[in-house]
């Protein structure tokens, strides 16, 4: 069996690429609400013909419209650095687990990374995933949408 060390050193590398992926995924959305929010201002020309404004105004939408996944992944940042990664023998926020030979961290939702060669994603604490396992410990098992699965493991 793995001591203790192994595991937290293994459960590190997955919270640190987890925090990374979402620092990259808030370093896009950022990037896209400046460029558009950039676009939307109108220069020093004291005259702007229709199209200017027209343009303008369009920016200014799609830069609204890049500033709720700013937030999205701000708050899930601030989740992130909130939550307790400590080993975990049940299933419950920052723990670590598999099933269906699939593994997920229980946290904030996130697409699909890789850690030492494994994938990962990540859940959130309201998803009704989580909600149909939570509390549950390696080896039980739970249904949702009718299929039975089994924790594998928790970390």
């Amino acid at each position: 069996m793995t001591d203790q060390a192994d595991l937290a050193a293994r459960k590190k590398s997955i919270i640190d690429r987890l925090m990374s992926l979402e620092a990259q995924e808030l370093a896009t959305a950022q990037a896209h609400y400046d460029a558009f929010l950039k676009d939307a201002q109108l220069d020093d020309r004291e005259v702007h013909d229709k199209d200017d404004i027209v343009a303008a105004r369009e920016n200014a939408d799609l830069a609204a419209a890049f500033d709720t996944p700013v937030h999205t992944h701000h708050a899930k940042i601030d989740v992130i650095e909130n939550t307790d990664f400590g080993l975990k023998d049940r299933v419950e926020p920052g723990a670590v687990i598999k099933f269906n030979n699939r593994r997920f961290v229980v946290c904030v939702s996130t697409t699909r990374f890789e850690v030492d060669g494994k994938t990962y994603m990540g859940i959130s604490t309201q998803s009704p995933i989580f909600l149909a396992m939570s509390g549950l410990q390696e080896g039980d098992v739970f249904t949702h949408n009718g299929t039975e699965f089994e924790v594998q493991e928790v970390l």
